[in-house]
């Protein structure tokens, strides 16, 4: 802890010899750390570790003084969870930053997340379930010369685990509020905001046998239009030539299209959104795996549900190429009539597709042709799915839902141990019940049933969660895998869990075997193998 607090004391010291007090300023924080426990279990797949006992834990303080901030934060992995990059073992201080916020400009020295638009030319985010954190070491600034007229611009390097990447980052993000910027229009109900972006990566090209781009540019442009319940964002990005390891060194240059129009008023909301994708994986290193060093984020349009079982088959976005369209409409049927009870019933339908390009090399290997709309016949991923949301009584919810997935296993898990089986087509049906017993006890029930011939064919879920507020909190459920083409695969896998809160703090053990298959969030995807064990998780914020 004193070195925390040492660290980033002196790293805030430039700023703090503004006249600042230390001694007076506020300093927060916050720690996770999550643990594993393992037993090898041959029936499931799960392997031995060495260690036995594996752990992810962080400590990040920050402080605060009228318009300075600094942070810094601790990471250790020791040795890193099942699924994690074996590359973050080890620990250290791999962020930490120093900050001045002004009236008109903010200057931010050290790591920063960030992004410009959408994400699709340059986002620099944490996730930490994923083990994901591209942060950004360098200089940010933002300036407002005008009202409604901001500017960003970045330069620096990528976190590269406990390192930092080879190719230097150069951006500026400009964006315009034109009922900000125009006194006429202040008060006007349509409101127009446009913004455009650039973003520059340089790494030698040290190829021996490819002639290789050393500066990398990619663009982007993007409108957001809103007038009442209407909103619509349109963007569109282009990359130039960038062959690299994961596209396999292919010279086109990309391009990204992103459509989301939304509409909303009392009792009704429709949403459609659609994208293409092409080249458009952005690296700041050419030789990278995985999610590692990414620039881009190009979240997919598929719902992302968060029941056990439709998670088997998340969908996660094919960077070098897609099309995608998602629509959906949530309908409130109004209290007091026949069809919505006394409460309301809330109807939630939601479709999303998504295909490959029609790719077709005019140069072997560096080159290919791709039409717009892309061949519609070549599925990825389709999701129709309905949700039934009603109050019954008081006390009594119940949730109930239908879920079709169509899932190219081939081409989504492609070049992870589970690809290689074609698409699996499912049918999925859920029923989630909710109970207020009294008002600090409460118990949730769900049953979940999952249909298919394909893959590890059907399965069924059961769960029960029994919450006594403020405090405890405790989960029960079985995934069992009875339909597997291989009888002495047919396994239940079992979780059973607790956890204590109090304040801002949170205890949980758990016991679990875990399938594997992938973890997503947002349409990025991370491997997790089998697992058999105890997890220990705290969180905690001061």
């Amino acid at each position: 802890m004193k070195m925390l607090v040492f660290s980033l004391t002196i790293f805030s010291l430039p700023f703090l010899s503004l006249g600042q007090n230390i001694e007076t300023g506020n300093i927060s924080g916050s720690f996770q750390s999550d643990v594993q426990y393992l037993f090898p279990d041959s029936i499931i797949g799960a392997n031995a570790v060495d260690e036995n006992v594996l752990s992810n834990s962080f400590l990040q303080l920050t402080y605060q003084k009228g318009q300075f901030s600094a942070g810094v934060r601790y990471e250790a992995y020791l040795n890193p969870l099942l699924g994690f990059d074996q590359r973050y073992k080890g620990q250290g201080l791999p962020y930490r930053y120093a900050s001045y916020q002004g009236d008109k400009i903010d200057i931010t020295v050290g790591n920063f997340y960030d992004q410009f638009g959408t994400g699709m030319i340059f986002r620099a985010y944490q996730e930490w379930a994923l083990g994901i954190d591209n942060s950004v070491d360098g200089i940010r600034v933002k300036f407002s010369p005008a009202p409604g007229f901001y500017i960003k611009g970045i330069l620096g390097k990528q976190r590269k685990f406990f390192a930092l990447s080879e190719g230097i980052l150069r951006g500026a993000n400009a964006e315009l509020n034109l009922n900000e910027a125009i006194p006429a229009l202040k008060e006007n109900k349509t409101r127009l905001i446009l913004e455009g972006s650039v973003m520059s990566k340089f790494q030698k090209d040290d190829d021996v046998v490819l002639d290789l781009p050393e500066n990398v540019s990619a663009f982007s442009g993007r409108a957001r239009l809103i007038r009442g319940g209407f909103n619509l964002d349109a963007e569109y990005a282009y990359k130039i030539n960038d062959p690299f390891q994961l596209n396999d060194y292919v010279y086109n240059s990309g391009s990204g299209v992103y459509v989301n129009a939304n509409y909303s008023q009392k009792g009704l909301g429709i949403n459609v959104s659609a994208k293409r994708i092409d080249n458009m994986d952005f690296r700041s290193e050419r030789t990278v795996s995985l999610q590692e060093l990414s620039l881009s984020f190009l979240p997919a349009i598929s719902r992302l549900h968060t029941y056990r079982l439709p998670t088997l088959y998340p969908y996660a976005t094919q960077l070098n190429g897609e099309v995608g369209l998602q629509a959906s409409i949530i309908y409130m049927i109004p209290r007091n009539t026949k069809l919505g009870g006394k409460y309301g019933t809330q109807v939630a339908v939601n479709y999303s597709r998504i295909s490959g390009l029609d790719t077709v090399f005019v140069e072997p290997k560096f080159r290919y042709q791709s039409s717009f709309l892309g061949d519609l016949s070549n599925l990825y991923f389709e999701d129709i799915n309905v949700e039934i949301n009603r109050r019954w009584t008081k006390n009594l919810r119940t949730i109930l839902t239908y879920i079709h997935l169509k899932y190219n296993k081939d081409i989504i898990e492609l070049g992870t141990s589970s690809a290689g089986k074609g698409t699996v087509d499912t049918h999925i049906g859920i029923l989630e019940a909710q109970y207020k017993i009294s008002r600090k006890v409460a118990i949730r029930g769900e049953l979940q049933h999952m249909y298919t011939k394909q893959d590890l064919g059907s399965w069924a879920m059961a769960l029960a969660e029994l919450s006594i507020s403020p405090h405890w909190y405790f989960t029960v459920f079985d995934e069992y895998n009875y339909g597997h083409p291989e009888p002495d695969k047919r396994v239940h896998y079992y979780n059973l869990s607790t956890a204590y809160a109090f304040k801002a703090h949170r205890i949980g053990l758990t016991y679990s075997r875990q399938r594997r298959g992938l973890l997503c969030v947002g349409g990025i995807c991370r491997e997790v193998p089998a697992s058999n064990g105890f997890s220990l998780s705290i969180t905690s914020s001061f």
